[in-house]
């Protein structure tokens, strides 16, 4: 039996295979959990419906904040992301709601979803949540000379 032979090197001497990675890749893997989240049988809005139903929550949230409703809109946008990361988390196969490697993924949707929900709750004027070293940072960062 031969051995297996890769494509030909610069002189063009067929080169043996090796376990080591490449140097330059011709196609990408698809992401851990990026496998359908339903049967294949199953008509296309089921098989992705952790991503439907994150989208469907920031376009609500969006429609909200559109129709004067800025802190109740933003809000929506940072929990969908939140639900994202959980539901990433969670279920095996998330279809497209799967980019990176999970943890990135979880990362990702914690980190900007967190934010948002944050900056949405600090929003003027009345805000929900008061930090009072940032008025003191911002202060000390922005003078009126």
């Amino acid at each position: 039996m031969r051995d297996a032979i890769s494509a030909p090197d610069a002189d063009g001497r067929p080169r043996r295979v090796t376990r080591r990675f490449p140097l330059f890749t011709r196609d990408t893997a698809r992401p851990e959990g990026g496998g359908r989240a339903a049967p294949r049988d199953a008509p296309a809005p089921a098989r992705q419906w952790p991503v439907l139903a994150v989208l469907a929550t920031v376009g609500l949230g969006l429609l909200l904040t559109a129709l004067d409703q800025f802190r109740y809109g933003t809000l929506l946008v940072g929990l969908a992301l939140l639900a994202g990361g959980v539901l990433r988390w969670l279920l095996p196969d998330v279809g497209m709601l799967a980019v990176r490697s999970r943890f990135t993924d979880i990362a990702t949707y914690g980190v900007l979803g967190t934010a948002i929900v944050l900056l949405a709750m600090m929003v003027q004027p009345n805000p929900w949540l008061v930090i009072p070293f940032l008025k003191d940072t911002l202060h000390f960062t922005v003078s009126s000379s």
